[in-house]
């Protein structure tokens, strides 16, 4: 093991900034040099949060999983939900990108899976905000990011679709609500409107 490690081994020049806190490339004091074919953007991301967190175990323990993270980003989005709930749609979309805001601190070690699932369900929930309060490019946009987290929840698909026919584009709304029952086949909303 120790062959192949030094066998892809190559030295790099690298030093620390003014404020001794970002790595950076010698020759050209960048964080991401593409001159120098270096990128220590996650290295310092980490950096970063084990500097501000001094109690964590280096390394983490497997599986360490923010609880109090989990609950301030489920709590905000529930305040979204309420706000959305009583036509509050500005202060809906305010308490999701809130809640965006708080799932996107999540340390690098933590399962990415958690990240995601809290973020499409948020990104979901803003893009019905988005599409009520008439901004229906962004209700698109977040519907599409919503399919790029996860692919295999019919729900993005749809938001999509309702999207989309906002928009008045009915030809791919058809084929949105298409892709979505491919991954749940007994939805009853989506049926009907390939019926109707």
């Amino acid at each position: 093991m120790q062959a192949v490690i030094e066998a892809d081994f190559r030295p790099v020049d690298l030093t620390l900034d003014s404020a001794n806190v970002t790595v950076i490339c010698i020759p050209h004091s960048r964080e991401k040099c593409d001159e120098c074919d270096t990128d220590y953007t996650q290295l310092n991301r980490l950096s970063k949060v084990l500097s501000a967190n001094p109690n964590f175990l280096c390394p983490p323990p497997p599986n360490v999983v923010n609880q109090k993270l989990s609950q301030i980003v489920n709590q905000t989005k529930e305040e979204g939900n309420a706000f959305f709930r009583t036509h509050q749609w500005e202060k809906a979309i305010g308490r999701y990108n809130q809640a965006i805001g708080f799932a996107t601190q999540r340390a690098p070690w933590e399962a990415q899976q958690l990240l995601r699932e809290e973020l499409s369900t948020v990104l979901s929930n803003r893009s019905a905000a988005y599409l009520e309060s008439g901004d229906l490019v962004s209700a698109l946009t977040d519907a599409e990011a919503v399919i790029q987290l996860k692919k295999p929840w019919s729900k993005g698909h749809f938001r999509k679709a309702k999207a989309l026919i906002a928009l008045g584009r009915m030809t791919q709304a058809k084929e949105a609500v298409q892709y979505g029952l491919q991954f749940d086949p007994t939805n009853t909303v989506g049926n009907a409107f390939l019926q109707g």
